[in-house]
């Protein structure tokens, strides 16, 4: 594969190939959402990164360009530091391959996925696809799109800028250090503790260092976002357990527009939809995840609250 030029997030995703279906990698910690010793919250790695660190091994072997569906089980918070990538092929073929990858620590899986590659809409293999389905007088390939979330433009986004832990003990930066997020301001109210009262999150995402998207930017964007239940007022980590995306085409330079949004929070438990959309306005990416519920206190002001409640008994 041709990666793009080195940035910060491509040396904390790298893998190096020691044997077959076998790489060495690490959990970096300038992608941990704290960074170690800022707080007493673990520094864990934030999961489309540690998606992203798999990813890159699997497409190294595979025979198709593209991650089309990509499904992760997040099984325990790494350790920052040494890691290795497993790769197995269940299946590879001209349209479609799957394989199993995991990121291992001390033997034991930490994230475990399952990938289908092929191809998208945007790369190189795109023309000879549909070439071939007219040579041979097939009907050609249907194509549809919903209509895409209503995006303010950049200048009117809220900057999340650094929070809370971005900078740890020995000066090390963490996720928010390398990673610019614009927010809709019609979901930031849970900043002043005056929260929407609906679980939805939408806004840019783009590295800091140039960079133009690709499909491991795709699998760090769909989980880039702050959690759709501070919509809510929750508060604190919520860990992915699981989370599924697909690949829908292959993103253009610029920034990614990403809006999430849940249907059921309950039991301590949440679901995430997220849409991704490039700055040509295609939709690029989908996903979907079940993630606990943050253990922090909820931080919602008494006159929030109440219109919340009023909202509800009115629904």
């Amino acid at each position: 594969m041709n990666w793009a030029a080195m940035t910060t997030f491509d040396d904390a995703t790298a893998v190096t190939k020691r044997a077959e279906g076998r790489y060495d990698a690490h959990a970096d910690p300038r992608f941990a959402l704290v960074a170690p010793g800022s707080s007493a919250a673990p520094p864990a790695v934030n999961g489309g990164v540690l998606m992203a660190t798999v990813l890159r091994a699997v497409l190294e072997e595979a025979p198709n360009p593209h991650p089309v569906a990509t499904s992760a089980n997040f099984l325990r918070v790494p350790r920052l530091g040494a890691a290795e990538v497993h790769v197995s092929w269940l299946k590879q073929g001209k349209t479609a391959s799957t394989a199993r990858a995991a990121l291992v620590q001390d033997g034991a899986p930490v994230v475990d996925m399952t990938v289908t590659t092929g191809t998208v809409p945007g790369g190189p293999a795109s023309a000879d696809i549909s070439t071939a389905g007219e040579a041979d007088g097939r009907t050609a390939a249907l194509a549809w799109t919903g209509v895409p979330p209503v995006m303010p433009a950049l200048a009117d986004c809220v900057d999340l800028g650094a929070w809370p832990g971005t900078a740890g003990a020995n000066g090390e930066a963490g996720f928010a250090a390398h990673v610019t997020v614009l927010l809709d301001p019609a979901v930031t109210g849970w900043r002043s503790r005056e929260p929407s009262g609906v679980p939805e999150m939408r806004g840019y995402v783009a590295l800091r260092e140039p960079r133009d998207p690709d499909a491991l930017l795709l699998a760090f964007a769909v989980d880039a976002l702050p959690p759709v239940v501070f919509g809510l007022g929750a508060t604190g980590w919520a860990p992915t357990v699981e989370l599924t995306w697909h690949m829908r085409a292959v993103p253009q330079p610029g920034p990614l527009w990403v809006a999430a949004r849940s249907r059921h929070v309950g039991g301590g438990w949440f679901d995430e939809e997220a849409e991704v959309w490039d700055a040509a306005g295609r939709l690029v990416a989908q996903s979907r995840q079940l993630a606990r519920v943050g253990r922090g206190p909820r931080r919602v002001t008494p006159a929030a609250a109440a219109a919340q409640l009023a909202a509800l008994e009115g629904a």
